[in-house]
């Protein structure tokens, strides 16, 4: 898939926009599902973009993007349902985001590619099946393990910009109403792409091709995202869950080295083949 990948063709610098490429426009369509995703639910969009991002391109430029397009685009969706979001919920688990999330950071700038594309798909695959299953958390919920869930989801947010498995499971599996969780999972979200856009910046890979990308694609994750804030409550809570759930296995299932490696001799198979006839 990668092997059209513009940043792989250009040097920094020498081109300002990403050419319009089957990948930019798999990566598009992606972000397109994420937003309309993301509106409804009040997550998704990392767990959907992040393992066909770093597939189509790498995994440095899907969390540079996905910084970029759920900052300030999410602003309008998000800014209203902060007044519902439960503080003493929140801000335990953001504590704990903000202190490790340098640490996913250097993860993701030190470690493999192919490796961090695996561990990428892999968690992401078992927080959608884990939520799938209904499984719920039943244990104590006090300050130690809502910040220890925060490092866990800082250090995600580090690795790929998705600090939501850990958060999605343990306030999904709670007795808070749904609209207060989907309140909390923004307003975290919003304030924790400030740490991640920091410690990005900090670690030199806020580069220009990769920047670029991320702007091109606020227009289309806003549109989506406005359409799915406005789909809000048409739809019942357990049709969009279970929409987002299947959404969000496939992109991990796509996104998987595996397939990756399937595809390419699936694809090298068939030319062989033409090439003979």
């Amino acid at each position: 898939m990668r092997e059209g990948s513009h940043f792989a063709k250009y040097p920094f610098g020498a081109e300002p926009l990403p050419d319009f490429d089957l990948s930019l426009a798999l990566l598009t369509a992606t972000v397109l599902v994420a937003g309309v995703v993301r509106g409804l639910s009040g997550f998704g969009t990392g767990l959907i973009v992040a393992p066909i991002a770093g597939a189509l391109y790498d995994p440095v430029t899907a969390v540079v993007m996905l910084v970029i397009i759920d900052s300030l685009p999410t602003l309008p969706v998000a800014l209203p349902v902060v007044k519902l979001a439960r503080w003493r919920e929140v801000l335990p688990v953001l504590a704990g985001l903000a202190l490790f999330v340098p640490l996913g950071v250097y993860i993701l700038k030190n470690g493999d590619e192919i490796v961090l594309r695996w561990i990428i798909c892999m968690i992401i695959l078992a927080c959608a099946l884990t939520l799938r299953s209904g499984w719920r958390y039943h244990g104590p919920r006090g300050l130690p393990l809502s910040f220890g869930i925060g490092g866990i989801a800082g250090t995600l947010s580090g690795i790929a910009a998705i600090p939501g498995p850990p958060v999605i499971i343990y306030w999904m599996a709670s007795t808070l109403p749904v609209a207060v969780v989907r309140a909390n999972l923004m307003t975290l979200f919003l304030i924790s792409e400030i740490f991640s856009a920091g410690n990005l910046w900090a670690a030199g890979l806020f580069e220009q091709s990769r920047v670029m990308l991320g702007l091109l694609m606020i227009p289309p994750y806003m549109f989506s995202l406005l359409l799915g804030g406005k789909l809000y409550g048409i739809a019942s809570d357990t049709t969009y869950r279970r929409l987002a759930f299947t959404l969000i296995i496939a992109s991990a299932l796509i996104a998987l080295p595996l397939t990756e490696m399937v595809f390419n001799w699936l694809f090298s198979d068939a030319r062989m083949l033409s090439s003979t006839e």
